[in-house]
C-alpha cells in the first residue's frame, strides 16, 4: 500500500512539473509574440487589437482567431486579398504576406493574439506553422 501511494505521489508531481513547464512556454510564446504584434501588426490592426471598421478586422472574440489554427496561420503567411465575410463583416484592406517572419515569429504571434484581447484558445506550435508552409510549396 506505501509502495502504491509512492508511485502515485510520483506521478502526481511528474504531470504537475510536466504542465508548470508547458505553461512556463506558452508564456515565453505571448511575451516573444507581443513583440512581434507590436512590431508587424500594430499598425493595421491596433494596440487593442480592434482593427479599424471595414478596414481591418479586428482580432477580438472573432472566429477566425479563435477557431480553425490553419486557416488563420494560411492568412499570415500568405496574405487575404479576397473580399471575404469575417463573421459576417467585409474589410477593404488587403493584408499582406509576412513570408518573411519565421515559424517560430508566427507561432509566436499567433499565440499571443489567441491568448489576449479578450481571446483565450490554445497555443500555436511550430510544428502547426511548418505544416501550413509546406502545402503552398
Amino acid at each position: 500500500m506505501k509502495k502504491i501511494f509512492s508511485i502515485i505521489l510520483f506521478l502526481f508531481f511528474v504531470v504537475l512539473a510536466h504542465a508548470q513547464a508547458s505553461q512556463q512556454k506558452i508564456k515565453a510564446s505571448i511575451s516573444r509574440g507581443e513583440k512581434v504584434y507590436t512590431k508587424v501588426c500594430l499598425s493595421c490592426h491596433m494596440a487593442d487589437g480592434g482593427g479599424v471598421p471595414h478596414m481591418n478586422p479586428p482580432l477580438t472574440q472573432t472566429s477566425y482567431i479563435l477557431g480553425d489554427k490553419a486557416k488563420i496561420i494560411d492568412i499570415v503567411l500568405h496574405g487575404l486579398t479576397i473580399r471575404e465575410p469575417i463573421d459576417d463583416e467585409y474589410y477593404s484592406n488587403n493584408m499582406a504576406p509576412h513570408t518573411d517572419l519565421t515559424d517560430q515569429e508566427i507561432a509566436d504571434v499567433l499565440t499571443y493574439v489567441r491568448n489576449s484581447f479578450g481571446n483565450t484558445a490554445s497555443a500555436v506550435s511550430v510544428a502547426e506553422v511548418k505544416a501550413v508552409r509546406s502545402k503552398k510549396k
